[in-house]
């Protein structure tokens, strides 16, 4: 326990999967969790984490949105002051065919909100971190170190959230403030459901049948799992990573 106590913390897509694990995860560590997201479920989320014990706040936004986001964050700074740690989780995915018959529509969803959120989100929030330092994890894929067929929107979006985790490092570091992206692979999460099926359906059960043979745990693995790295890195415990 107590692992970020008294940080305050932002979450983007904070409402499900990988996002809302993190917020439980890092608000059980002691952290105020500041939870971002454009669900009609977000509040109730919120309520779930507050009924726990822990601290949370609500606020809805649209990342892709430049004046949402300078809102957000004007608010954060004058309820909070500082931000000690920034988890840019929000992502949308499709597939949608080979390049020459990819919606040019599509691609640019996913390049607004995947790559263009996060750096909108990070460029914002930056000079919250300035006098106290803090910790950057941006959630990349696997899709953006290798390439997913038929998915060439989400593959070059991701692709630019690992670089531009890598500026963000370069730039930053020497201000106490650390950068990291993670690349989860496969999490059974509801985004998952909506591409391939959930457990229910054949098609969701042969996907995740097959990834017995490309994961090498033989698993999707949990939202749990991931929060617990978010937090690591979150944490004074990764100080030099």
């Amino acid at each position: 326990m107590g692992r970020v106590e008294n940080k305050i913390a932002v979450i983007t897509g904070a409402i499900t999967g990988i996002g809302f694990a993190t917020a439980m995860q890092l608000a059980s560590e002691g952290a105020q969790v500041i939870c971002l997201d454009i669900s009609e479920h977000l509040e109730a989320s919120v309520k779930q984490i507050n009924d726990e014990g822990y601290k949370a706040t609500a606020m809805k936004v649209d990342i892709s949105k430049e004046d949402e986001v300078v809102s957000a964050v004007k608010h954060i700074e004058e309820s909070y002051g500082n931000v000690h740690i920034l988890f840019n989780n929000a992502g949308i995915d499709h597939k949608a065919g080979r390049i020459h018959e990819y919606p040019v529509e599509v691609f640019d969803d996913l390049i607004n909100v995947d790559l263009r959120g996060t750096f909108m989100v990070t460029k914002y929030i930056l000079p919250l971190m300035f006098s106290e330092g803090g910790s950057i994890i941006n959630t990349a894929s696997f899709s953006g170190l290798a390439a997913d067929l038929n998915r060439s929107g989400y593959n070059a979006a991701k692709g630019g959230v690992v670089n531009f985790t890598k500026s963000i490092a370069i730039e930053y570091g020497r201000e106490n403030i650390r950068a990291n992206s993670i690349a989860p692979g496969t999490i059974e999460t509801p985004l998952i459901d909506s591409l391939v099926g959930g457990q229910e359906d054949e098609a969701g059960v042969n996907f995740r049948e097959n990834q017995k043979w490309v994961t090498p745990l033989g698993r999707l693995g949990k939202p749990e799992e991931v929060a617990k790295l978010v937090q690591f890195l979150a944490s004074d415990e990764s100080s030099f990573i």
